[in-house]
């Protein structure tokens, strides 16, 4: 399966300012893009391509003073199988797990483990480990809380989204990530491309989406709670502890985002079988 990727932003700032934006397919998916990745920027000026320690791979720039269009768009290939199930993965004893793992277990800034860690443990300390820990995790969440982009708000924790019934997929994946921590089960966030591929199209225009993945056994595996279906076409961006590790923009001065526009389509047989012989 080839799918389309891409995304258009439209900013202005009062003054120079630098920029950071995530938006590129994540590192270990480089050998999956199948066209060259395109930038454009008006007004054209410099932009820095930058990968930190996970993999994620950033762009900086200084916009001007004034309105800065960025528009960036690549062809990737995508397992056309849904996100692996596994249901006899086991949960990982702490003191087994890799080190790599334990900052996956802690609070951070929009997941707030002590608020809930009462809860977590009454709600699903009696269920069996690994797995089907996590998944019930997944189907509370999905169940409880109500996608709504009217519920947005730039600071909201796993707690508040609780007391608040609502959220949008970041909410839905920090609720999540937060209950497998009280747990001892690693989880972090991610952040990537899922349009409608493989699902009726909704009214809702394409957005970046949020999920989390959980370290069972001895890997991590991909959780959706706001979905709470294996899906297709999912292209992971990067991954954090929560959110805040992975903003797709983080300027360092005002700024109002004027146009925001994300693209994750399928490219039909006929037309990917064209593109792969013109790649």
């Amino acid at each position: 399966m080839l799918l389309s990727l891409g995304c258009r932003l439209e900013l202005e700032c009062e003054a120079p300012t630098p920029v950071l934006t995530l938006v590129r397919p994540h590192l270990g998916l480089l050998p999956d893009l199948q066209a060259p990745e395109r930038v454009e920027l008006n007004p054209d000026r410099t932009l820095e391509a930058l990968t930190d320690r996970s993999g994620n791979r950033w762009s900086r720039m200084v916009t001007p003073s004034g309105i800065t269009r960025f528009h960036y768009a690549t062809t990737i290939a995508c397992a056309d199988s849904p996100d692996p199930v596994e249901p006899s993965a086991p949960q990982c004893p702490v003191q087994s797990l890799p080190i790599d793992t334990y900052p996956f277990l802690t609070a951070s800034a929009y997941c707030d483990t002590p608020a809930v860690m009462t809860l977590a443990w009454q709600q699903f300390g009696g269920i069996a480990p690994g797995w089907p820990r996590v998944q019930a995790i997944c189907d509370w969440v999905h169940d409880r809380i109500r996608f709504d982009y009217q519920a947005v708000a730039p600071h909201k924790t796993a707690s508040h989204t609780l007391a608040d019934g609502a959220g949008v997929c970041r909410d839905f994946a920090h609720l999540a990530i937060t209950l497998c921590r009280c747990l001892n089960i690693p989880a972090r966030y991610c952040t990537g491309y899922l349009g409608y591929t493989g699902i009726p199209v909704g009214e809702e225009p394409v957005d970046f989406s949020a999920w989390f993945e959980a370290f069972l056994g001895d890997r991590w595996y991909v959780f959706d709670a706001r979905h709470n279906i294996p899906r297709r076409g999912r292209v992971l961006i990067a991954r954090g502890r929560d959110a805040g590790d992975v903003p797709f923009l983080l300027s360092f001065g005002e700024h109002q985002l004027r146009h925001f526009e994300v693209i994750t389509e399928e490219i039909p047989a006929p037309a990917a079988a064209a593109a792969a012989v013109g790649a």
